[in-house]
């Protein structure tokens, strides 16, 4: 499992696929979320994020309630700013984006953060993150003020992924955004896969087993579905289906 409470399995240690399911709590009920918990019960899911690029409402924090009352599955944040660190959460994505050149998003909202990140008892995660254009401009990149990572230029991402790695960051997070029109490329994510050591998480425009299937023999980690998931939840069970045939056909060639 990548995310621990020491140093991180690299890779090549482990070899296991993960599936993060990412819960905005701007497009999601009581009524919703509670269904999607009993989707995992059944179909097994490794992590939920929570968060997203504009969380408008006040329902992270009853998401997030909802979420540790009935299940035990960890709940990791997803924060777009130091206004969404929430304590009750399980851990945190401390998110630099490097794919960007905006400092507030790669050093100043984590100063804000740094105090109550070192009070609390989240498990944080240095993560560096990395946008990559998928066809439109995502609620991500607006927001950040960043231009993502051309599509077609995998030797870029390789390089980002690398220079991450040696500041010291223990993940590498590609994202096509939500609503991205494609997914990240399966030569972009191979790419990254051979450049660094790091876990490699991988989200955005996984809409079909065959995209996820893409992404995982491509090198990815953990795969992350959220928008597709939102727009149709029964997609969770295809997904987790697919990450236990992928880890049970690992655990037969061992």
């Amino acid at each position: 499992m990548p995310f621990k409470n020491n140093r991180p399995n690299t890779p090549s240690k482990t070899g296991r696929k993960h599936f993060a399911v990412l819960l905005d709590p701007d497009n999601l009920t009581e009524a919703s979320c509670l269904n999607l918990i009993a989707l995992s019960e059944t179909h097994p899911v490794d992590f939920f994020f929570v968060g997203g690029s504009l969380v408008t409402s006040q329902n992270q924090s009853d998401i997030i309630y909802l979420l540790k009352k009935h299940t035990n599955i960890p709940v990791i944040l997803f924060p777009s700013s130091s206004q969404h660190i929430d304590a009750k959460a399980d851990g945190i994505l401390l998110l630099s984006l490097i794919s960007g050149r905006n400092p507030d998003f790669l050093i100043g909202q984590h100063v804000i953060s740094a105090p109550a990140l070192k009070a609390s008892q989240l498990q944080v995660y240095p993560t560096g993150y990395m946008l990559i254009d998928t066809g439109r401009q995502t609620t991500a990149s607006y927001m950040s003020g960043t231009t993502p990572i051309p599509y077609d230029k995998p030797a870029i991402a390789a390089c980002t992924a690398m220079a991450g790695e040696l500041l010291g960051l223990q993940y590498i997070y590609m994202d096509g955004g939500s609503g991205a029109l494609k997914p990240v490329s399966a030569e972009m994510i191979a790419a990254v896969r051979e450049a660094v050591e790091l876990p490699l998480i991988v989200g955005g425009g996984i809409s079909s087993t065959e995209k996820a299937a893409a992404a995982l023999e491509a090198g990815a980690d953990v795969i992350v579905v959220g928008n597709h998931i939102e727009k149709n939840p029964g997609f969770l069970a295809e997904v987790s289906s697919l990450i236990a045939s992928y880890n049970l056909t690992l655990d037969v060639h061992r």
